[in-house]
């Protein structure tokens, strides 16, 4: 028998079903100042060997046609991967703990700590829902507070 990785997994999904609407709602706090971002995209959702996956491409303003993929692996009722195939982006999300991650800002490779505070997900093949808390931290000084939630509705591709 052969053992699949995880790089089996993202060549899988690279060839993306759009079989779901996405929301994600982005909220970060620096110095007391909260900004909010909402990103409306089609992506995919799997199960497989216990994992749930959630895939979708992000498109950045000054490269609207030049389309990121991005993956979010649920391993348990607890834990929460952050991946982006390709690039050394990755970032655990693990309730109640802290964990040192590589982010790639496109300029260069930060290394951040990431200590998740709650995590919560009602996720099915017909939807749900996903959120998120944590903090990030750059040499162990607080950088920011964070919130992420991410709504999946199934398509209904018959009645357009």
């Amino acid at each position: 028998s052969v053992s699949r990785g995880l790089g089996d997994v993202y060549k899988r999904q690279v060839i993306m079903r759009e079989d779901y609407e996405i929301t994600i709602i982005g909220r970060q706090t620096i110095d007391a100042q909260t900004d909010e971002i909402q990103v409306d995209t089609l992506g995919d959702y799997t199960e497989r060997g216990g994992a749930k996956y959630i895939s979708y491409t992000e498109y950045a303003d000054e490269a609207p046609y030049n389309g990121q993929l991005k993956v979010l692996k649920i391993e348990n009722e607890d834990t929460v991967t952050m991946l982006t195939p390709g690039t050394p982006t990755r970032l655990v999300l693990e309730k109640g703990k802290r964990h040192k991650c590589l982010y790639d800002t496109g300029a260069g490779v930060l290394s951040l700590g990431v200590y998740t505070q709650t995590l919560k997900h009602d996720l099915s093949a017909a939807g749900g829902e996903l959120c998120i808390r944590y903090t990030l931290d750059i040499d162990t000084q607080l950088s920011s507070s964070n919130e992420i939630c991410v709504r999946l509705r199934k398509r209904d591709l018959f009645n357009k």
